[in-house]
């Protein structure tokens, strides 16, 4: 959202409130903003000036992405420096924590992605490297030559995948996951705002540059069973609807944490709750039986 649909006043505020609500786990990428006045990298432009502000960059966690970008697509060694060094700069930071291959390019060979952040990794440039969008298959084989000498092993995926978007996640690529230790970070854990409840059937029209797609993807029965059922469950405990939504993510095997916007202080709030929100047996049954109808 940094940079898209709220400005760097607004985004410095949701920052500082997650950071003082006890958050320091940060996700971006070098696209993210591309939709926005300032173009492509205005998010991490954002966050770097920001840590720069606040002096905190070493009690954070910072994760950002390469391969998608406007002239810097693909996974060739070349982008991948040429993208790493850019995303740096704009963070005001010698080093990015996470450091993922936004999407699996298979122009590329995989020996070269995976010697490519091997190299920046002993360099100090990141500290780990990690998937996302990569199918089972391709993650599997990643993973097994990351075990050879001289290439980099990925530590996390991050996949689409959310209460209503089951089927990309669970299965084989859930199971690569969990047969391989590699922890699940999954983006859209909100559905594009689908789960904190605001789009309703008959209810008003939503504000937001995602509400046509939202209500195309999601505007049907399942959907609406979805909503019944975190109604019922938010109801039993007093949570949001977006915090159920999100522990109930939060407790699917091999999930670390889910990936959420806030674009207030005051959604951040409704989010930050699903850290501690512990769901029932049953009010899980529920919300999984419901998704699946």
């Amino acid at each position: 959202m940094f940079g898209w649909t709220i400005d760097e006043q607004r985004s410095f505020e949701v920052l500082d409130a997650f950071v003082a609500a006890g958050g320091n786990f940060i996700d971006t990428a070098d696209v993210y903003g591309r939709r926005g006045p300032d173009g492509a990298g205005a998010s991490e432009r954002i966050i770097g000036r920001w840590m720069a502000a606040r002096g905190n960059r070493e009690q954070l966690v910072i994760a950002t992405k390469v391969g998608m970008g406007e002239g810097a697509k693909g996974l060739s060694a070349e982008t991948i420096a040429r993208g790493l060094s850019a995303s740096l700069e704009r963070l005001q930071t010698d080093t990015i924590d996470l450091y993922y291959a936004h999407v699996d390019d298979r122009a590329t060979p995989l020996e070269e992605t995976l010697a490519a952040f091997a190299s920046e990794a002993d360099a100090g440039r990141i500290r780990h490297a990690a998937a996302s969008n990569y199918s089972a298959e391709r993650l599997a084989r990643a993973l097994a030559l990351g075990e050879q000498e001289g290439l980099a092993r990925y530590v996390a995926l991050q996949p689409h995948y959310n209460l209503v978007e089951r089927g990309e996640y669970e299965g084989a690529l859930m199971d690569v996951c969990r047969g391989a230790g590699v922890a699940c970070v999954p983006y859209f854990g909100l559905a594009r705002g689908f789960l904190t409840g605001k789009y309703r059937r008959g209810g008003p029209d939503v504000d937001s540059p995602r509400a046509q797609g939202v209500r195309d993807a999601y505007f049907n029965e399942r959907g609406f069973a979805v909503l019944d059922a975190l109604d019922r469950v938010a109801a039993e405990t007093g949570a949001s609807v977006a915090a159920v939504a999100l522990a109930w993510l939060r407790s699917q095997p091999t999930v670390l944490a889910p990936i959420a916007s806030a674009t207030s202080v005051s959604q951040l709030g409704e989010l930050m709750a699903a850290g501690t929100l512990e769901l029932g047996t049953e009010q899980l049954a529920a919300l999984s039986a419901a998704s699946a109808a």
